[in-house]
């Protein structure tokens, strides 16, 4: 893909850590199949969620204040403004393929996490509310590794510098919304962790489908040039 300055644009998913996210997202999806099928159809927190709830459940002012900010932003009218404005930036610097991964790879995350709810069939105050994994944990953990990925190339970072801020965007994100959705009683912290590593799995392999899709038309444009007699 060409920006208007001419030059081809980066991948959005360095050749330096596909390797290392592939690794990641195998690791993260094991996790999430793995708590999936412990608490599947289940109502009731585990040993690890009343201990994490106990410390963070019922947070006063003004951290409830902080935790209610939070969960707005995954909220659609929230998320739509996030979205909005990293997908706005992302033209303003000319970086087209990573406004498409902002959508794709967020969305495709968000839709992954939703799927899972139903299969899962956990739930936290009363059978309609799904609970495994957390939307709002999987989509901020989402935005974070786009936008670490989008400064990891255009800082040019090498593989261990640009794998270590993915891994560290995924941690902040995930255990920022994890604790206001845990904060707030929305969800338990095992379902938080669920959605971080949902995130972890699916954002990184939407990333490498986004590149392959991108450089289709510069390999088909190369073939035909090869083609043309001289």
């Amino acid at each position: 893909m060409v920006g208007r300055s001419g030059r081809s644009e980066g991948a959005v998913l360095p050749p330096s850590l596909r390797a290392g996210t592939a690794w990641a997202a195998v690791l993260a999806a094991l996790v999430v199949a793995v708590l999936g099928v412990r608490y599947a159809g289940n109502s009731r927190p585990g040993r690890l969620d009343t201990r994490i709830s106990a410390a963070v459940d019922g947070v006063g002012p003004p951290w409830r204040q902080v935790a209610l900010v939070l969960d707005f932003l995954g909220e659609p009218a929230g998320s739509v403004l996030v979205i909005t404005a990293a997908v706005t930036c992302c033209l303003l610097l000319r970086r087209p393929r990573a406004a498409v991964l902002v959508v794709v790879g967020v969305g495709a995350t968000v839709g992954a996490a939703t799927l899972l709810k139903h299969l899962a069939g956990r739930t936290i105050h009363g059978d309609g509310n799904l609970s495994y994994p957390s939307g709002h944990t999987a989509y901020l953990t989402a935005l974070a590794l786009v936008a670490a990925l989008a400064t990891t190339g255009r800082l040019g970072l090498g593989r261990t510098a640009g794998t270590s801020l993915l891994l560290a965007a995924a941690l902040v994100a995930g255990a920022a919304m994890g604790w206001a959705e845990v904060a707030l009683g929305a969800h338990y912290p095992t379902d938080a962790l669920g959605g971080c590593c949902t995130a972890l799995a699916v954002t990184p392999a939407t990333a490498w489908l986004v590149d392959a899709a991108a450089g289709r038309p510069a390999r088909r444009s190369a073939d035909a040039g090869r083609r043309v007699p001289r």
